[in-house]
């Protein structure tokens, strides 16, 4: 038997004495995060919290000629963004570690003794070129390639005499038949016969690292894992996977598969399209908890409510209504227009909060400091953003949005403009107007613009273009009482009593 430390079994038996779930989220550091790696990550810790149990992060790496350096340092960091805590993994903790397969290799190793000892598995010395051979005449005969498994049936002399001469080698496992149907969590029974369509696999590579199945299998079971969520992609290898833990005299967990994430279309999701990574979203200045509902939105596992508003709810709640019988086992379509929507949700409820509004301001401010790095002369006052993030709560989509070359108007102050169309009196006036407008919004805003300047006898279109560029600076841009509307009354009359002539001025101050 695989010899394990008594340590390392006590602490297993402690897990399982106390019937307490433990999952687990194994990405490889090939790439980056994207939507379907946090669904799954996402499931898994939303399962093991409702029922009171861990979220395991194992980094899978033993596929070393596909790394990507930093990209398990950024997983990390997007997994901590969307709100998902590891309990244990790589810089977290835990007493059943590694949690990097690399550095697992020794397990690996006497793990593969177990099996060469109890017959079920084998050393295979064919050739890549063999090999390919293979896979040619598979395909020049329209089958499906697989390995013939010719190694197999080498002797016990035959394998000593290439050992012998350090002939290299790989590890296979011998695939038996398995008529018991999975039990899948989602999907019910599933039946699946691996060797009637495959040869025996490779577990162990020449050069010494374990293949994903082997140490998959392996890792879980000695690191306590009650419960495997993954995507259904994974279905078809399940059977290989218990055929596995049979051989080692295990107890497999409970495993359950995700059905795919699709567009909107229906199309498959594919990590080659860029808007679908984690970082992406971030970039464009997606929340988190905007993001999280949008995934959960689509895979089900919620009760459904017909006609009930949209939602966005917190990881807590999430949890606390998550029931895995409740998630679909049919393609799970994302609407980017949902998403917008619950960032726009996520903006409203960060505003109702005095820390989180606090945040926001201070977010805007520094978005439009960079931004407009040039200019000296930017509104950033506390009162006039929260203004503009009442007025864009409904409009826009990301706060970014604020920083867009449209909207200037709303940071940049005018600078050296001075109104000379209208007559002192006129601007007093016109001043007065705008002070005792109560609905300050565009149509009434527009409708007393026009009939002060019926009254004045003053030309609209060129009054309006005083009044934008005495606003903005800008000579287009929205409607001057869209901008005025957006500005709100306090800003638009500050900004106007700023553009003044010192003698408009000095009347204004004395009426």
């Amino acid at each position: 038997m695989l010899k394990i430390s008594p340590r390392f079994l006590m602490l297993q038996c402690l897990r399982h004495a106390h019937n307490q779930v433990c999952v687990r989220f194994a990405p490889s550091p090939t790439g980056h995060l994207h939507l379907g790696g946090l669904r799954t990550a996402l499931y898994n810790f939303l399962y093991a919290r409702h029922l009171g149990g861990k979220f395991l992060l194992r980094i899978e790496d033993t596929d070393q000629t596909r790394l990507v350096p930093g990209a398990s340092e950024r997983l990390v960091e997007d997994l901590l963004w969307a709100g998902i805590e590891i309990d244990e993994g790589p810089g977290f903790g835990g007493q059943l570690g590694p949690y990097v397969q690399s550095q697992r290799t020794d397990i690996y190793s006497k793990a593969i003794g177990e099996l060469l000892r109890n017959g079920t598995a084998y050393r295979c010395f064919c050739t890549e070129r063999r090999l390919d051979l293979l896979r040619k005449e598979a395909l020049r005969t329209r089958q499906v390639p697989r390995y013939d498994n010719k190694c197999r049936h080498l002797t016990p002399a035959e394998v000593d005499s290439l050992l012998a001469k350090q002939t290299p080698h790989c590890i296979r496992f011998k695939l038996t038949d398995h008529e018991e149907p999975l039990e899948d969590l989602i999907y019910g029974k599933v039946h699946h016969n691996v060797s009637d369509t495959e040869g025996d696999p490779v577990v162990m590579k020449s050069d010494q690292f374990p293949t994903y199945h082997f140490a998959n299998v392996v890792d879980d079971h000695l690191m306590g894992i009650t419960h495997v969520l993954r995507g259904v992609e994974w279905q078809i290898s399940t059977t290989k996977h218990l055929l596995l833990y049979k051989a080692f005299g295990w107890q497999p967990p409970k495993f359950g598969h995700l059905p795919l994430l699709v567009n909107a279309d229906g199309t498959k999701l594919s990590k080659r399209q860029g808007d679908i990574g984690i970082q992406h979203f971030r970039e464009r200045g997606y929340f988190p908890q905007a993001l999280v509902n949008y995934v959960v939105s689509a895979g089900g596992g919620f009760e459904h409510r017909a006609n009930a508003k949209q939602q966005l709810l917190g990881m807590q709640e999430l949890y606390e209504q998550f029931h895995i019988e409740r998630v679909n086992s049919h393609p799970s379509r994302l609407n980017p227009e949902l998403l917008d929507d619950l960032n726009r949700l996520e903006i409203v409820r960060r505003l109702s909060g005095n820390e989180s509004r606090t945040k926001l301001v201070k977010e805007v401010q520094q978005l439009v400091k960079q931004a407009y790095s040039q200019h000296s002369n930017l509104d950033l006052a506390e009162d006039h953003i929260l203004d503009v993030l009442h007025w864009s709560s409904k409009r826009l989509v990301v706060l970014q949005d604020l920083s867009s070359s449209k909207l200037s108007f709303l940071w940049v102050k005018p600078s050296d403009f001075q109104i000379k169309d209208l007559t002192a009196e006129q601007l007093a006036h016109l001043l007065q107007l705008i002070d005792a407008i109560q609905d300050f919004h565009r149509d009434e805003l527009n409708l007393k613009l026009k009939s002060f300047a019926q009254e004045e006898n003053i030309k609209f279109p060129q009054m309006m273009k005083t009044l934008r560029a005495a606003l903005s600076g800008l000579k287009e841009g929205p409607g001057v009482a869209e901008m005025m509307e957006i500005l709100g009354k306090s800003v638009t009359l500050e900004r106007l009593k700023e553009a003044l002539p010192k003698e408009s001025l000095h009347l204004e101050q004395h009426q």
